[in-house]
Formats: C-alpha cells, structure tokens, sequence
C-alpha cells in the first residue's frame, strides 16, 4: 500500500504561482505512474500531469507550458510547479499513484486562483 499526502495549495492571485507536493509512505522507485489530476466544482476529474519510472512526462494541453512535473525519489515525493495561473487552474488537485494492479489518490489540496 503506498499513502498519498498532497500539500502547497492555496489562494494565488492569476499570474501567481504555486508548488504542489505529493509525498509517499514509501519508495517511489518502484512505481510505475505518479500523476496530478484536478477537480473543480461541478465538473469531472481531470488529468492535469504525470510522470512514468522511466522519467516520460505529459502533459493536458491546458497546462502545457505553464505546469512542470517532476519526481525525487530520495524523498518519495512528486512535485507539481504551477506558473502562471489561470482562475480557471482552480479545483482540487489530486495526486495518484499507479503500480500494477494497484491505484492510489491522495486526500487532495485546494487551488484558488483569484481574477
């Protein structure tokens, strides 16, 4: 079992930025997908980014050029930098972690992104 802890959300103003952080309970070497996913209100969850093992990175084209992935397997932790936000970044963002058969969520952090 690996358990998820997401922190660094908050309320920016648009243009701002904000640094998400996905801790694990436990090695993350051996997992083979770590992502974000988002959720704002009313709508469905969203794949916003994610990273495989092997380092392979992608991205939802809305976030393209503003949001950068990234992993240290020293901590057990993925990051997620978000550049430039939009009022439409706010939601809940998720992170997941995926190893064979087995899916795991983190409890989610708030994003406000002010106009």
């Amino acid at each position: 079992q690996v358990q998820l802890v997401e922190s660094g959300g908050g309320l920016v103003q648009a243009g701002g930025s904000l640094r998400l952080s996905c801790a694990a309970s436990r090695s993350i070497l051996s997992i083979n997908f770590m992502g974000w996913y988002r959720q704002a209100p009313g709508k469905q969850r969203e794949f916003v980014a994610g990273i495989s093992s092997g380092g392979s990175i992608n991205y939802a084209d809305s976030v393209k050029g503003r949001f950068t992935i990234s992993r240290d397997n020293a901590k057990n932790t993925v990051y997620l930098q978000m550049n430039s936000l939009k009022p439409e970044d706010t939601a809940v963002y998720y992170c997941r972690a995926a190893t064979g058969p087995y899916d795991y969520w983190g409890q989610g952090t708030q994003v406000t992104v002010s106009s």
